[in-house]
């Protein structure tokens, strides 16, 4: 038995888990950063539909926060893929 978990465990070390995890991570930061953008999304068009005269507010500020979204995301993304080693 002890046999079989060491031939496992040097199986195992073999395959290369760090991209399995860059991939795990690229795609987390893709899935926050659309929730994100889309919560903005829907709450700027939320409020403009509550108070028309404020659209133009709203929507510069929108578009000022999905930049910065965007801006994480792609320093995220490039920390990402610096640390893959």
């Amino acid at each position: 038995m002890l046999e079989l978990a060491m031939m496992l465990a040097q199986e195992l070390a073999s395959y290369d888990f760090g991209r399995m995890g860059l991939g795990i991570g690229i795609g987390l930061i893709i899935i926050g950063a659309a929730l994100g953008i889309g919560r903005i999304g829907g709450s700027a068009v939320d409020a403009m539909s509550r108070q028309p005269e404020a659209g133009g507010r709203i929507q510069t500020a929108m578009i000022i926060a999905a930049a910065l979204i965007e801006g994480a995301t792609v320093i995220a993304l490039v920390f990402i893929l610096l640390c893959r080693g």
